[in-house]
């Protein structure tokens, strides 16, 4: 098969809000080849992504991505990998680049999986798919009382996991942070897993970290999320001897396979977070799942979109059986859950089965879509590289 056609699809709420939620709007990638089409999203900023697919050509080692894509042949997982190399050849110097092939890979591998008639997790090579337990992620509360409830609600759902992020958490005082991270505890329970998500709040600053260990072991926290930022390994790491018993988490914000390694090799990260929306997609989240593996730190999914991403973010790891907890936003705006018709949802025993269909088992709705199509179109000279294609 040639790759045909690659598609992207710019969707948005009406409105866009300036909190920490990237169900707002979306990037959605069609490929076509051989008669079979695959869809993936990308984790990105959706205008800009767009940019990288189609600006024109700055010098030898930085092409748009689609002059990698278009026409390559597609009929095994070696093909992807090929794919890869010639973007990453061809646009090193386009730091947009593994944003958008995120979304381009997804879609490969769905559509490999339509052609063959198998989930991805087995064209991966896995024997079988491990159910992952999930814990709800979700924003911190502008008060207290209102986390308290928040978490409370969720708990009364079925979920034994929460994780809370962003809000006001890390933006005051600690005394503040405290008593938000007790209000947690309260509405959780405490035979619940709870987690915190810091949203790189603290920057560099390990000072402001270590303020809070004391009030996260008091309200038994599980694990700090992204205290720092992605790059900051020597503050992770200095933290993470600090921490016990709290894990440290990171890695979204890993756009390669070497800095999620690094996370993992340098910064002491218990947990390696990463998002196949923005790291490069399926093939590069499975050869960190098998980094992890191998150095002993747990791979878990970041996810904050629609359930399609989430599909998506569940294949690389799907056949590890100790690595079982995954991300699953329980907040989410009417795009990311518009954008399929099927949802994965708990079972009985309250866990997410990564699907046993085709492909990513799980396709948008594209009559619903229509209502947050957003038309663009982006022109150089008179000449139209870009225009909102029909879906």
């Amino acid at each position: 098969m040639k790759i045909e056609a690659v598609d992207f699809f710019y969707l948005s709420m009406p409105q866009v809000e300036d909190i920490g939620d990237g169900s707002q709007d979306a990037l959605l990638v069609r490929v076509a080849a051989g008669g079979y089409v695959g869809w993936g999203e990308c984790e990105a900023a959706p205008l800009v992504t767009i940019a990288a697919m189609i600006c024109p050509m700055s010098h030898s080692a930085c092409k748009p991505v689609l002059a990698s894509v278009l026409g390559a042949s597609l009929d095994s997982p070696a093909d992807i990998a090929r794919i890869h190399a010639d973007v990453h050849q061809n646009s090193m110097d386009l730091l947009q680049a593994d944003h958008a092939l995120s979304g381009i890979d997804i879609a490969l591998w769905d559509l490999l999986g339509h052609r063959y008639q198998e989930p991805v997790w087995k064209l991966l090579g896995y024997e079988r798919a491990y159910p992952k337990t999930p814990y709800a992620s979700m924003l911190f509360g502008d008060t207290p009382q209102e986390t308290c409830d928040k978490v409370r609600a969720t708990r009364e759902r079925g979920f034994r996991v929460v994780k809370l992020g962003w809000g006001p958490y890390g933006k005051t005082t600690p005394e503040a942070d405290r008593d938000q991270v007790l209000a947690a505890r309260e509405g959780l329970g405490a035979d619940g897993l709870l987690c915190v998500d810091a949203g790189t709040v603290w920057a560099d600053d390990l000072a402001l970290g270590e303020a809070r260990l004391a009030a996260l072991r008091e309200a038994n926290v599980y694990w700090l999320e992204e205290p720092f930022h992605t790059g900051a390994l020597h503050v992770y790491k200095a933290l993470a001897t600090l921490s016990a018993p709290i894990y440290i988490a990171g890695g979204e914000g890993a756009h390669n396979e070497h800095m999620a390694r690094h996370m993992i090799d340098y910064a002491g990260v218990g947990y390696v977070q990463i998002d196949t929306g923005r790291i490069g997609g399926i093939t590069v989240a499975k050869r960190v799942t098998d980094y992890a593996v191998q150095r002993g730190a747990r791979y878990i999914n970041h996810t904050f979109t629609s359930h399609l991403a989430l599909s998506a973010s569940l294949q690389p790891y799907a056949g590890v059986r100790e690595h079982h907890l995954c991300e699953y936003p329980v907040e989410l705006k009417s795009l990311a859950y518009d954008l399929t018709s099927e949802h994965l949802l708990p079972d009985a025993n309250g866990d997410i089965q990564t699907p046993d269909q085709p492909g990513l088992g799980i396709a948008p709705d594209v009559a619903a879509l229509r209502n947050y199509l957003v038309d663009a179109e982006i022109v150089v000279n008179g000449q139209t590289l870009y225009k909102t294609p029909a879906l």
